[in-house]
C-alpha cells in the first residue's frame, strides 16, 4: 500500500508539473532557532538566533534537554503547483508546521521520545498550503543533548527530484539497515546451526553470537521508539552495551579463527562486556549519557584487533585467512566514515556500514565452503588411506584365516582319525582282544556256534563305529535305527520280546563321539539282557524332555543277583558295568542300575543333559 501511495504522489506531481518545465530545487542551509521547554506547543516570541544547518545544538546549548524550534523561510514565486519539501535530518523527534498548518508529528514528543532520526522527512505540499511570496516552516525538535540532537538542511522544489532524493536517502539510512539486519540474522542462524552440529568448532558459535549482538545494535537505526525501555537513556545504554558485547565476541571469534586460545584474555573480555551490560540495565541514566566513555575505547580496540588480524592473515599465507581479512578490511574502511558521522566531524548524516553486509556474507560463505572443502579432502584422504589399510589387513586376515582353516581342517581330520582309532580300540579292539583270549583259553573242542557268536559281537562293535563315523551329521533317531534292528533280531533269537518307545529324537545331534558312547552303552545293556537276564520281555524307552535325554532299559529277568550267580561277578558287575559307567561319565550323564521292586528284572536309567 505504501508503494502504491508513493506512485500516486509521483503521478500527481507529474500531472501538476506538466506542461510547464521542471521546478528548480532550493537547498536551505540557514535558519533561526530558539530554545523551549518540553511542554511548549508554540515557539516563544523572543530569543531567536541565526544558525547554520545542519545544526547540533549541543555546541551552543550544551546543557539543554528539551525542545528547540527551528524557523525556515523561503520565497515561493509560483504557488499554483505543488512543491516537494525534504527535511534532511531531525533528531530525535519532531513536529512540522507549514505556514501555521501542522503537516507532520511524531507519536511522542516527550519522553519516551519517538525515534525518527534515522530517516529524512518528505512531503508533497499542495497549492492550498503554499503562499505567493514568503513561506514559513516551523519544526519542533525534541531531543536530549547527550544524543546529538540536531536539525538538518531543508530542500524545496521539484517533487520528482526531491522524491528521488528522499527514496535514495531512505534506502541508505533505513532500508539497507533492515536488509543488513536480515542478512546478518540469516548468516548468524546458518553458522549457529553449523556450530550446533559441530560443537567442537567453537569459532562458529562465537561468530553467531557476535552477529546476533551486531544485529541488535543495528536495531538502533530501525526502531521507532525506545521500547521495551521506558526512557531514551535506557535504550541508549542498552545499545551501547550490546556494541561492547559484539566487540568482545567478535574478538574471541577472530582468536578462535586464528587457532589461538587465550583463556584469560577471553574471560576478561566477557567479564567486561557482562559488567557493562549489567550497569546499563541497572543505571541507565548514567550509562546512557556517558556511553562515549566506554564506546569510544571499544571502537579503537576493534580497529586494533582487526588490523592485527589483517596483518596476521596476510603473513599466514592461508587462503581462508586472507579472504576473511579482505572481508573485514572493507567494513573497517567504511567504518571510518561512519565514525566521522557518529562523532560529528563533518556534516554527513548517513551511515554506510550496512552496505558492507553482502561482503561479509560472501566472505563467511567462502570461509565455510573453503573449510568444508578442506575437511572433505582430509576425509577423502583418510578414507583412501583407511581403504588401503583395510585391504592390506583384509589380505593378511584372509591369509591367516586360510592358514587357520587349513590347520583346523588338518586338526579335524586328525581328530576324526584319533576318534576312529579310539573307537576301534575301545569297542572293536576290546571285543577282538576278548575274543582272542577266550579262544586261547577255550578247549580244543570249542563249538563252531561259540566262535560264530564271538565274531558276531565283533561285527556289531564294528558296525557301531562305522555307523557313527559314516553318518557324522545324522540325527540320533537315524543312528538308533540300525542298532534297534540288530538288537531286536538278537533278542528275538533268545525268545525275548523287545518293545521300543522312542520320542523326540528327530533332528537331535549329539556329535560322533557322544553318539557312539550312548549307542555302546545301550548296546552293552541289551547284550547283558540277552546273555544273562533270562528275561522274556525288555522295554526300551528313549525320550527327549526339554534339554535332557532319558534312557530306560527294563527287563523282567532274574535281576542283578540272578545274573551274578549265572554269569559270574566279573562279567556282570565287573567289566561290563565298569564300561557303562565310564561311558556315562564321559557323556556327563547320571547312570542308575537297580533291581525292580518285586524282585524280578533289572532297570537301567540314564539321565543325559544335552547341553553338556
Amino acid at each position: 500500500m505504501r508503494r502504491v501511495g508513493h506512485c500516486l504522489i509521483i503521478l500527481m506531481a507529474l500531472f501538476f508539473a506538466l506542461p510547464g518545465t521542471a521546478q528548480e530545487v532550493l537547498r536551505i542551509d540557514h535558519a533561526e532557532a530558539v530554545r523551549a521547554d518540553w511542554s511548549a506547543e508554540m515557539p516563544p516570541e523572543q530569543g531567536w538566533e541565526s544558525v547554520a544547518l545542519r545544526d547540533l545544538w549541543e555546541t551552543r546549548w550544551p546543557d539543554h534537554d528539551g525542545v528547540v524550534w527551528y524557523r525556515v523561510r523561503w520565497q515561493q514565486s509560483d504557488a499554483s503547483r505543488p512543491v516537494g519539501l525534504l527535511l534532511d535530518y531531525t533528531c530525535l523527534a519532531a513536529a512540522v508546521f507549514l505556514n501555521g498548518q501542522p503537516i507532520d508529528r511524531d507519536v511522542s514528543l516527550v519522553e519516551p521520545l519517538s525515534r525518527k532520526w534515522h530517516v529524512p522527512r518528505y512531503y508533497m505540499v499542495p497549492p492550498a498550503l503554499l503562499r505567493e511570496g514568503q513561506n514559513e516552516l516551523l519544526v519542533r525538535v525534541s531531543g536530549l543533548v547527550a544524543y546529538q540532537p540536531a536539525f538538518g538542511t531543508v530542500s524545496v522544489g521539484d517533487p520528482l527530484v526531491l522524491r528521488g532524493q528522499y527514496e535514495r536517502e531512505r534506502f541508505a539510512r533505513r532500508d539497507m539497515q533492515i536488509f543488513d539486519a536480515a542478512v546478518g540474522l540469516v548468516l548468524a542462524a546458518m553458522i549457529g546451526i553449523f556450530w550446533l552440529l559441530r560443537p567442537q568448532d567453537t569459532l562458529y558459535g562465537w561468530y553467531a553470537l557476535s552477529a546476533v549482538f551486531g544485529r541488535l545494535y543495528d536495531w538502533n537505526f530501525i526502531a521507532s521508539s525506545p521500547w521495551p525501555f521506558r526512557t531514551t537513556d535506557g535504550w541508549q545504554a542498552f545499545i551501547a552495551a550490546v556494541f561492547v558485547a559484539s566487540a568482545a565476541t567478535h574478538t574471541i571469534f577472530l582468536l578462535r579463527f586464528s587457532e589461538r586460545r587465550w583463556p584469560r584474555f577471553e574471560r576478561a573480555l566477557l567479564a567486561l562486556a557482562g559488567v557493562v551490560m549489567v550497569l546499563a540495565l541497572l543505571l541507565p541514566h548514567g550509562m546512557g549519557p556517558l556511553r562515549n566513555l566506554y564506546v569510544t575505547p571499544t571502537i579503537l580496540f576493534l580497529y586494533v584487533v582487526s588490523a592485527v588480524f589483517v596483518v596476521f592473515a596476510v603473513r599466514s599465507g592461508r587462503r581462508d585467512y586472507q579472504v576473511l581479512a579482505a572481508c573485514i578490511s572493507v567494513p573497517l574502511l567504511v567504518s571510518l566514515h561512519d565514525l566521522g558521522v557518529y562523532m560529528g566531524w563533518y556534516g554527513g548524516v548517513s551511515y554506510l556500514g550496512s552496505f558492507t553486509s553482502p561482503v561479509m556474507l560472501l566472505g563467511m560463505g567462502f570461509v565455510l565452503a573453503y573449510r568444508f572443502a578442506q575437511t572433505m579432502k582430509r576425509v577423502e584422504g583418510f578414507n583412501s588411506e583407511l581403504q588401503r589399510e583395510v585391504q592390506a589387513a583384509t589380505g593378511t586376515l584372509a591369509d591367516t584365516l586360510n592358514k587357520q582353516h587349513a590347520l583346523a581342517l588338518a586338526h579335524s581330520r586328525a581328530g576324526e582319525r584319533l576318534q576312529l582309532v579310539r573307537d576301534l580300540h575301545d569297542g572293536f579292539g576290546g571285543t577282538l582282544v576278548g575274543a582272542i583270549t577266550r579262544l586261547q583259553q577255550a578247549p580244543d573242542e570249542t563249538s563252531r556256534a561259540e566262535i560264530v557268536a564271538l565274531l558276531k559281537d565283533m561285527r556289531d562293535d564294528l558296525r557301531l563305529v562305522i555307523d557313527t563315523t559314516a553318518q557324522e551329521q545324522a540325527d540320533l533317531a537315524t543312528l538308533i535305527a540300525p542298532l534297534r534292528h540288530r538288537a531286536s533280531r538278537l533278542l528275538e533269537a533268545a525268545d525275548i520280546d523287545a518293545y521300543w518307545q522312542v520320542h523326540g529324537l528327530e533332528g537331535l545331534q549329539l556329535g560322533p563321539g557322544r553318539s557312539l558312547d550312548l549307542l555302546r552303552l545301550l548296546q552293552e545293556a541289551l547284550t547283558n539282557v540277552f546273555k544273562h537276564s533270562r528275561a522274556s520281555r525288555v522295554d526300551v524307552h528313549l525320550r527327549r524332555t526339554g534339554d535332557r535325554l532319558e534312557l530306560r532299559v527294563h527287563d523282567d529277568g532274574v535281576g542283578l543277583s540272578g545274573m551274578a550267580s549265572t554269569a559270574g561277578q566279573a562279567r556282570v558287575g565287573g567289566a561290563g558295568m565298569a564300561s557303562m559307567r565310564h561311558r556315562a561319565q564321559r557323556l556327563g550323564a547320571e547312570l542308575r542300575i537297580t533291581g525292580v521292586s518285586d524282585g524280578k528284572g533289572t532297570a537301567l536309567e540314564l539321565d543325559l543333559p544335552l547341553a553338556a
